[in-house]
């Protein structure tokens, strides 16, 4: 089956704990006269067929954005990947016609307009089982497009394994990275994956959204 827009689940991961952000959580600082998740989903929204939120705690914070909030099915804060477990469950449950989750974080708010179009396209061409976004010569494993058949192997994982890293649990199938160039605006160019994640990360995530016009 080819992998698609109408076949895809977006997720914004938003469970991570801010240790290094004072104040209000991470997600909800505001960014451009808006909260940092709301440019994260409008972002991608607008690239696939359905979108939810993967966070734990109170589900009314984010009411604003008019999206499903799952929380983690497994407990204890066990990374990244309970979120993306968390969403492929939520996918077999709510959406059974949909065979790919799609992640974004939710401190990422500069990610490409095209991320979901590259992401599909390689993993078509290439029939791969997991495609993981790369900037720069880094991967970002937390952007990645994950099969939803995965899931039960993905929760064996989480359970088991001490380390619950994200390649380690990758690299037991056929996998891929997609590379993706800087953004551009005015003289400078940008990390497209650029993350806020300190007081000063958001000061310049200013810098680069009035420059860029937050595109």
């Amino acid at each position: 089956m080819t992998i698609g827009k109408d076949t895809t689940l977006g997720v914004v991961l938003a469970g991570g704990l801010s240790r290094r952000m004072e104040g209000p959580e991470k997600s909800l600082l505001p960014l451009a006269g808006e909260p940092l998740i709301a440019m994260v989903t409008q972002r991608l929204a607008a690239q696939t067929s359905k979108l939810i939120i993967n966070a734990n705690g109170d589900p009314s914070r984010f009411s604003f954005l008019d999206y499903a909030v799952a929380p983690d099915t497994l407990d204890g804060h066990v990374g990244p990947l309970a979120g993306v477990l968390t969403a492929m469950r939520w996918a077999d449950q709510h959406a059974p016609n949909l065979t790919h989750i799609l992640t974004a974080a939710s401190d990422t708010p500069f990610f490409p307009m095209d991320y979901a179009e590259k992401m599909q396209s390689t993993a078509n061409e290439q029939q791969i089982d997991i495609a993981l976004a790369c900037s720069n010569g880094r991967r970002h494993p937390v952007f990645g497009l994950w099969p939803v058949r995965l899931a039960d192997a993905l929760e064996e994982f989480l359970v088991k394994e001490e380390g619950r890293k994200v390649m380690l649990f990758v690299e037991r199938f056929s996998n891929c990275q997609v590379e993706f160039n800087n953004a551009t605006g005015l003289n400078q160019s940008c990390d497209p994956f650029f993350n806020v994640n300190t007081p000063e990360d958001l000061l310049e995530a200013e810098t680069m959204a009035s420059s860029t016009g937050g595109a």
